[in-house]
């Protein structure tokens, strides 16, 4: 079993890591903008998981106001260390984290890992007609193809 620790901090060259895993591997930020990136983890929770050599296996944000809501986003476990808990041991430490207590409503989104989140108590939306949404799918398209 792996020794996962979870910790709010990210170096230069993680945060580098993280932004290769979420704009090259993730299905959800293909060619987003370096500086989109950067400007969410500036203004985000995030969290860093690695394992026993220190190394970074994972990467996740939580957008929130730290009283009433929250919505976990980005959450990424490298290829190679899938499969090990290290998914488990990543939203575990975002649940259990001091600032995160007694929100009111947590959110989020996924295509592939419900079972995962089922365990920590999210569930599909009970009244999906009441949210809303403005996507712009199209945006990091957009805005690569302008001069710079």
């Amino acid at each position: 079993m792996n020794a996962w620790t979870v910790s709010n901090t990210l170096s230069p060259a993680e945060i580098d890591t993280a932004y290769r895993w979420i704009a090259t591997e993730s299905y959800w930020g293909k060619e987003q903008p370096r500086s989109f990136f950067e400007r969410s983890v500036e203004n985000s929770l995030c969290f860093a998981l690695r394992d026993a050599e220190d190394e970074l296996r994972g990467f996740a944000r939580v957008v929130t106001d730290k009283a009433t809501f929250a919505y976990l986003c980005d959450v990424f476990v490298c290829a190679g260390t899938r499969g090990q808990g290290a998914g488990k041991a990543l939203i575990g430490a975002i649940m259990e984290h001091p600032e995160l207590q007694d929100m009111r409503r947590w959110m989020l989104a996924t295509r592939d890992a419900h079972g995962l989140y089922a365990q920590y108590g999210f569930s599909p939306l009970e009244n999906p007609e009441r949210l809303m949404q403005r996507l712009d799918p199209d945006v990091y398209a957009r805005l690569s193809s302008l001069p710079s």
